[in-house]
């Protein structure tokens, strides 16, 4: 197991998501602003986090990414290894060094070390931290086109040219 920016990056924008679990999903664009990732590298990591099963997604207005099961059962070990599993050749060249064994039970610990922290934990530092959620948007208030107005006003002007020209005239009398 590696730790390295790509899972340093998913694990924060795990955490950004369960921060914001009760909102609904969240966009990678608005994960991207906040934690200056790149977009298209958060596509990245969000697809292999879904293929792992940790979030789902959700198309269209409102859309973005949930976690997909309790932040509680998602460890970083899962974030971790979702993004960052070694490849077949990684794996066949650790086979051939003599200090194999040392590497191997380095990597078990840090493997436990990574299971024993949930993303719930993560969660809970971040708030005893004091990280701020923006509050929910609210909801646009609706100005259509046959909208009541709020207040009537009663108009005094002339409505025609006639009208005007007849204001206009002093009156015969």
């Amino acid at each position: 197991m590696r730790l390295s920016t790509k899972s340093r990056f998913a694990v924060t924008s795990m955490i950004d998501v369960a921060l914001r679990e009760d909102r609904g999903p969240v966009s990678l664009a608005a994960i991207s602003v906040r934690h200056q990732i790149s977009l298209s590298y958060l596509e990245q990591l969000f697809s292999k986090l879904r293929q792992q099963g940790l979030v789902e997604s959700t198309r269209g207005p409102g859309g973005g990414y949930s976690l997909a099961r309790s932040a509680e059962k998602i460890t970083m070990a899962d974030i971790v290894g979702a993004v960052d599993a070694p490849s077949e050749e990684e794996l066949a060249a650790e086979g051939g060094w003599m200090s194999s064994e040392l590497w191997a039970s380095l990597n078990e610990k840090m493997l436990s070390h990574l299971k024993s922290i949930s993303l719930r934990q993560l969660v809970a530092e971040q708030r005893a931290k004091g990280v701020a959620v923006e509050p929910a948007p609210q909801p646009a208030v609706k100005r259509g086109v046959f909208a009541k107005p709020k207040s009537t006003l009663k108009i005094t002007a002339p409505n025609s040219v006639f009208a005007l020209a007849g204001s206009l005239m002093p009156s015969r009398g």
